[in-house]
């Protein structure tokens, strides 16, 4: 996820600074032993770990004030613990209304083959829609299947007691319905059928359980609807079920954050102050011209002085401390954010031809000086683009520490996601003061020598970004008012499943493993994270991103650019939003031979012909990388040559695509119908 020189050191900070939080841990404990059958904190049908199976409305209580009539209830007692004995507090998760709508499902199957099971793997996600199908991912709104890979946890491989069975959907789960997860069928290395666990054969046969147990009338219900569909609950090795977080629990909290600063803002332009204007001479650098340097004023919704650790305000209760109620929303804390901003006018630009406005969005940990990179100036000039650019906080290379310690101690992970709410809110300011009147344009730092404009506001505004402000970007663009088209370079949603299948997370892995060093539990804090990371990454906004937008929020047109082989961003992932958002791809994709599926972009309709309107991915294929390694393991090695991360956003062709689809949202054909480059 990094892209550049300068993000690529914030890594290696990173390394540094895990190895330090390292040798100061406490002696790494033994993994965690299950807790013993009947704990009220676990639920009995796999007793692997307190939490299996996950997401699961076991964890759930009845919440009438919810959207989905539920509400999770995690004990302290059921949360990974690290190696100092400190369980991840579970009190900002408990505030949601069900689960993340991108979760690995995650369950323990011990002895399971998945080949001998016929369990479709990445390469052939069409084979979770089989009617045998040894894996069933049931929507009970619709009575529809939901397609799926499943894999083993690499990562555990030599742990057979501690190895799960991780099923990722592979398009966004809809917001607030239940699904009901079922598994049969299911063998060992030897081809026999693996029997289905004592607490649940129970429940199959109605022997064990008294009147008393509440999970019966609930299993008397998943069998019923598993039966309508052709499941015979005589083939069941398990079942369960559980509920997506409505649109409110995934975006209430942005969306009413975003609301009430611009209805305080009303019609004015943010305030800006410019700290420095460097003008450059054609011969120190022929693409820029000029670049400025400010802070937005934006208002802080965030407690303290709104610094990494500093967590959402809501209000009195919020703010001194005490956990906010379940359905609180953020509210602003009394003072500003100084916003960080640096913009690059090209040379291209004068008061004859006015630049194109873009925001644009930084890789992973890093800063906004990343639009000096060449090829961000290589398009900024030659297609007359001034870019702009803020830092993503809460992962921006200022929140280095702090990341690499909530590693350690993951109950601190919340204000990781909430500075990245506030982030977008700091983007959303940016671009405002970008196409404001009163802004930008009515600045002397934004006009030539004569006092007329260089930036062209009347054009409107756009978004590009790469890496995480590909990832971050598809969030921003489902909230933004001001802009209607987005480039997601290199993107991709869902960190539960990019993270382990990316080189830039091995630093973290690091830390992982010597503070919860328990497969198990490495496997669960994912799934835990992505529930409050999908408030601020666009697995938690993806249905709204294009189509179907959120309230008061216009429709938006999102061109992805995937590298195929990507070592960073998995393109696993990025597949996973271009079927959510109902992005077409450019065919043909790859030449042949190139993609280990069974058939390459599964569910992913082509466009039909050119010029198209409308929301697209496009593969670019540097002709060095390999397919990465088709389970959750990262692209390392030298058999995978060069990392294609960032090739796309070098190619021309590529940001001549980009500049035609921001000002005019046509996608135009720069390929001539082959693969791309």
């Amino acid at each position: 996820m990094t892209t550049s020189r300068g993000l690529r050191l914030a890594v290696s900070v990173l390394v540094t600074a895990g190895a330090v939080l390292l040798s100061t841990a406490a002696p790494a404990a033994p993994p965690a032993t299950p807790r013993p059958a009947g704990h009220p904190s676990c639920d009995p049908i796999d007793p692997t770990a307190c939490l299996l199976p996950f997401p699961n409305d076991y964890f759930t209580v009845p919440d009438r004030t919810s959207p989905t009539g539920k509400r999770v209830r995690f004990a302290a007692a059921a949360m990974p613990a690290n190696v100092q004995g400190t369980p991840i507090d579970p009190t900002e998760w408990n505030r949601q209304d069900g689960f993340s709508p991108g979760s690995p499902i995650l369950v323990r199957v011990p002895g399971l083959d998945a080949t001998a099971s016929g369990i479709a793997p990445v390469t052939d996600i069409g084979r979770s829609l089989a009617p045998d199908a040894p894996i069933v991912l049931l929507n009970t709104r619709t009575g529809k299947r939901t397609p799926y890979w499943a894999e083993l946890d690499a990562h555990a491989a030599g742990q057979p007691d501690r190895q799960l069975l991780i099923i990722r959907p592979a398009v966004a789960l809809t917001e607030g319905a239940r699904y009901v997860v079922a598994l049969r069928g299911l063998r060992n290395g030897n081809r026999a059928l693996i029997p289905a666990p004592k607490a649940f054969r129970g429940y199959l046969t109605g022997s064990g359980h008294g009147r008393g147990d509440a999970r019966a009338p609930q299993l008397r219900r998943i069998l019923t609807e598993l039966t309508r569909t052709g499941v015979q609950r005589h083939s069941l090795y398990l079942a369960w079920d559980f509920t997506v977080a409505s649109r409110h629990g995934l975006t209430g909290r942005m969306v009413a954050v975003r609301d009430s600063a611009f209805a305080a803002l009303g019609r004015a332009a943010p305030p800006v102050t410019v700290t420095q204007v460097t003008d450059y001479p054609p011969q120190q650098d022929p693409l820029i011209a000029r670049q400025v340097s400010g802070t937005i004023a934006v208002p802080s919704y965030l407690t303290g002085d709104g610094g990494p650790g500093s967590r959402l305000h809501y209000g009195p209760a919020g703010g001194s401390g005490t956990p906010p109620t379940p359905n609180a929303l953020p509210t602003p804390s009394g003072t500003t954010v100084a916003a960080d901003f640096v913009c690059n006018i090209p040379r291209s630009a004068s008061p004859a031809k006015p630049a194109h406005l873009s925001l644009y969005g930084h890789g992973l940990l890093g800063r906004p000086t990343e639009i000096n990179a060449g090829n961000v100036k290589t398009m900024s000039n030659t297609h007359n683009f001034t870019f702009c650019a803020t830092s993503w906080i809460g992962m921006a290379a200022a929140d280095v520490p702090f990341v690499a310690g909530a590693f350690t101690d993951l109950s601190v992970f919340p204000a990781v996601a909430d500075r990245l709410q506030q982030s977008f809110l700091n983007f959303l300011f940016l671009g405002r003061a970008m196409i404001h009147r009163d802004g930008f344009a009515a600045h002397p730092a934004f006009r030539d020598a004569t006092a007329r404009p260089l930036i062209n506001r009347v054009g409107g505004l756009h978004y590009d970004g790469n890496s995480q402000g590909g990832i971050n970007g598809g969030a921003l663009t489902a909230i933004a008012q001001d802009w209607t088209r987005s480039v997601l370079g290199v993107p991709a949603m869902n960190y539960s499943t990019l993270l382990q299948r990316s080189v830039d997370f091995a630093p973290f892995q690091s830390v992982l493993d010597g503070y919860y060093p328990d497969k198990v539990d490495q496997q669960l804090i994912l799934a835990l994270l992505q529930m409050l990371w999908d408030r601020s990454e666009a697995n938690g906004y993806a249905q709204h991103m294009t189509d179907r937008p959120l309230p008061g929020t216009p429709a938006h047109q999102v061109l992805m650019h995937v590298a195929f082989g990507d070592q960073q961003v998995s393109p696993a992932a990025a597949e996973v939003q271009a079927r959510t958002i109902g992005a077409r791809l450019h065919t043909p994709a790859l030449a042949d031979g190139w993609s280990l599926d069974a058939r390459p972009y599964w569910g992913i309709t082509p466009i039909r012909r050119y010029p198209y309107r409308g929301s697209a991915i496009v593969i670019w294929n540097s002709g060095a990388a390999s397919a990465p390694p088709p389970t959750n393991l990262a692209p390392a090695g030298p058999e995978f040559g060069d990392d294609p991360h960032e090739f796309p956003r070098a190619q021309a062709g590529a940001q001549r695509q980009k500049a035609v689809f921001l000002r005019t949202g046509t996608v135009i054909d720069v390929c001539a119908r082959k693969p791309c480059p």
